[in-house]
């Protein structure tokens, strides 16, 4: 486990610096409690990895499940009758392995998957242009067409221009142009570039715009900040955590949603 551990060490580092606000932000667009994109995190670290037989894997909070998920909690009445089905569908995800049934994979169209893949995609961006520009009316993780501040996703677009915050627009043009810079740019120039991630650098860039503009016109307001639960003892942090309500496994909706799970993120794995 140790014999790589020059190379593995430097590298967990960056991992956890890009995987922490991942999991936060996949948390947090699915409607789940923020405690549970952390614990996702930590599983898909420590015990995928460590169970796991494969030398490269992808473990940990998925985005591409991030409607379903929402769309879920909110049909089966909490995160707690939702937190069934992921069970379920974990067990259901065991016994198609046991069974051999990767091979259904060979059986649905890769465009099928991609279409539905890029049709969230496709949500999540549009959703996320106006709190891209400081507009969070429409609260964070709502994926419906029709929102609770009486637009829709098209006419928030433009609703949001007379609402732009200045500080918010300036980060998330440095972080966006940070991206598309290291990904296209300087990852191909230097290995130094593709040890240190642009995540990371627009992450540490981000903490610091926010240190050094407190009281300046380009001061991101507390409204804009994730609030990440921090447990004052053992206590708290132990009434951090939700277990399922397995009195809902007879819900038909929650054997639907476990099935829904299982056979996407099965087939998002195969293809």
């Amino acid at each position: 486990m140790f014999k790589y551990i020059k190379n593995d060490l430097p590298a967990s580092i960056v991992v956890f610096f890009v995987a922490l606000p991942l999991c936060l932000g996949i948390a947090l667009a699915s409607g789940a409690p923020l405690f549970s994109g952390l614990i996702a995190g930590i599983i898909g670290g420590i015990v995928v990895g460590s169970l796991s037989g494969s030398q490269i894997g992808v473990s940990g909070p998925a985005a591409g499940l991030a409607a379903i998920v929402l769309a879920a909690i909110g049909t089966l009445g909490g995160y707690e009758n939702f937190l069934v089905a992921v069970v379920l569908g974990g067990v259901i995800q065991l016994i198609f392995g046991l069974l051999r049934l990767g091979i259904i994979g060979y059986y649905f169209p890769s465009a099928v998957i991609k279409g539905m893949l890029t049709g969230i995609g496709i949500i999540i961006f549009l959703k996320q242009i106006p709190h891209f520009f400081g507009y969070d009316a429409d609260p964070e993780g709502d994926f419906s067409f029709l929102q609770p501040d009486g637009e829709n996703t098209f006419s928030e677009l433009i609703n949001m221009t007379n609402y732009i915050s200045l500080g918010a627009t300036v980060i998330g043009v440095i972080a966006l142009l940070i991206l598309i810079l290291w990904e296209k740019v300087l990852s191909k120039k230097a290995k130094i570039f593709q040890l240190i991630q642009g995540p990371l650098v627009a992450v540490v860039l981000g903490i610091i715009f926010f240190s050094v503009t407190g009281g300046t016109e380009f001061a991101i307001t507390k409204e804009h900040l994730v609030k990440v639960p921090v447990p004052e003892g053992v206590d708290s942090f132990l009434a951090q955590f939700t277990f399922p309500n397995f009195s809902a496994i007879s819900n038909t909706d929650v054997w639907i949603t476990a099935f829904t799970i299982a056979l996407v993120a099965s087939l998002e794995t195969l293809l």
